[in-house]
């Protein structure tokens, strides 16, 4: 008995040790990595987040390596939990899952009676296309229905890697003109149907909305709302990626690692990618107009920021990632003809965000053909505020701020 003893002490002794060693790591890969910028929104909490999820992934690998768990999946199963609130009924709402062609939504429909047709918001959550879900998005597109006493339709599309690209795009284009067909059916004025997400979300958006202007049979969507979206993989040296390499909670390499992930690319080509060898002179040379520097205005430039040439490229690396080019993964490149048409936007940028520049180049390319732009710059806001406008401990008041303006502007339209 005293033998056994002794063994489970040094056990747990040794599980102990273990947890603190591994407690160290993650902080000194935290502080040693990461870049918390002065003017950031509360910068502790920002730090206790991404330490949590350094956390989660390293916990992850170490499963991996021992046979126990697919990292990938620990990830998703903590995330899920963290983020996703049981919070069951609401009497304001009637909620319900259902599948759009095969396709799981959850839809939220307010339980007051309506003189006429209510608006329809149809929502692509973010989280890199790997991640993310309609549980994890709950609480938001509750507070969204209830505050625009609209109806909101929650696509839970297909991730990558096991689903790669076109698959979530495909999803969130065949929900919505499945709720622009049945629309009625819900309360909603087929003509007054939204199309909104966040960052992945936001690039399913922007796509979504150019692939309608061919569907002449469907009602035109009423507007879009891009909450940070990544709108183009070509150039990943624009002033925010530069600016905001490290700034938590999206790494530059960790956007472009999800990018990649996304199409199906060569890993082990993100340097090259990361330097723009993926794209031939010629193309460079056609999207300039579209991508330079030059177009996003100076107070948005670090200082010293000196615009770069990208002159080299790859044969290979372009082959391996040609995709990139097509609209549908770079809305920003798509045809003239297809931005003149677009419905009017609402765009929300954060300071300290890699993808900040995506928007404001997409916000240019919009105005310049006659597209009403409504823009939110959260001025000390960082990638992914939005999800924690109502988290307990960790709420941040800006990100509550900008639910509310997304909240106004839909209620304004």
């Amino acid at each position: 008995m005293g033998l056994g003893l002794a063994i489970l002490a040094i056990f747990v002794i040794i599980a102990i040790a273990l947890c603190i060693l591994l407690l160290v790591g993650i902080i000194y890969f935290e502080f040693s990595n990461s870049n918390i910028p002065a003017g950031v929104a509360n910068p502790g909490k920002l730090r206790t987040i991404h330490c949590i999820y350094v956390g989660i992934a390293v916990m992850g690998r170490i499963l991996q390596n021992m046979f126990i768990c697919d990292q990938l999946t620990f990830i998703r199963f903590i995330r899920e939990k963290l983020m996703s609130r049981k919070l069951g009924t609401d009497p304001k709402l009637f909620i319900k899952n259902v599948k759009f062609d095969g396709i799981p939504v959850r839809i939220y429909q307010p339980r007051s009676p309506s003189a006429g047709g209510r608006k329809g918001i149809m929502f692509f959550h973010g989280g890199g296309w790997m991640f993310g879900s309609i549980d994890s998005y709950d609480g938001l597109c509750r507070y969204i229905s209830k505050g625009t006493d609209s109806v909101v339709v929650s696509v839970g599309y297909r991730l990558s890697p096991e689903h790669r690209y076109p698959a979530a795009f495909d999803d969130c284009l065949n929900a919505t003109i499945h709720f622009l067909k049945t629309a009625q059916a819900y309360g909603v004025d087929s003509s007054s149907v939204i199309i909104s997400g966040d960052s992945a979300g936001g690039n399913l958006t922007a796509a979504v909305c150019q692939a309608l202007v061919d569907k002449t049979d469907l009602p035109k969507p009423l507007a879009q709302v891009l909450i940070y979206p990544a709108v183009q993989a070509v150039d990943f040296n624009l002033p925010s990626y530069i600016q905001n390499r490290a700034v938590p909670i999206l790494y530059r390499e960790r956007a472009v690692f999800y990018m990649l992930n996304y199409m199906e690319g060569d890993l082990s080509m993100m340097e090259e990618v990361l330097d723009g060898d993926h794209v031939p002179v010629d193309l460079k040379m056609k999207f300039r107009k579209w991508l330079s520097a030059d177009n996003i205005p100076d107070e948005f430039k670090p200082l010293g920021y000196k615009l770069r040439i990208m002159a080299s490229h790859s044969e290979d690396v372009y082959e391996a990632h040609k995709q990139v080019f097509e609209p549908h993964v770079s809305p920003l490149l798509a045809e003239d003809s297809v931005i003149s048409q677009q419905p009017k936007a609402y765009l929300l940028t954060c300071e300290f965000d890699v993808l900040r520049d995506d928007g404001i180049l997409y916000k240019k390319r919009l105005e310049d053909h006659g597209v009403p732009v409504t823009w939110h710059h959260v001025k000390d806001g960082f990638h992914g505020i939005v999800s924690f406008f109502d988290s307990g401990k960790l709420t941040f008041e800006s990100g509550k701020r900008a639910v509310d303006n997304i909240v106004n502007y839909i209620n304004g339209i």
